[in-house]
């Protein structure tokens, strides 16, 4: 998958929908939330893209790019 800079930004700005952690950012969801999904399958389409992506960010300890991106998501919207 290839993500772009506005892909990327949205794993940051977007909230949860639906669910235990209904309105929390995507970036903000636990591990364990994110594993049990992993298990029973993502929802489809962009939704369930983005939860694998932060999935996968968050298992390999990659935790450092999301706070990057919140960074530079908060000197964009200035």
């Amino acid at each position: 998958m290839h993500a772009n800079k506005a892909e990327l930004l949205k794993l940051v700005q977007t909230r949860m929908p639906f669910g235990k952690f209904k309105n929390y950012l995507l970036c903000d969801l636990p591990v364990s939330y994110l594993e049990w999904f992993a298990r029973k399958g993502f929802p489809t389409g962009k939704l369930g893209e983005q939860l694998s992506l932060i999935h996968t960010v968050k298992t390999n300890g990659l935790d450092h790019i999301l706070v990057e991106l919140k960074t530079i998501g908060r000197h964009e919207n200035r």
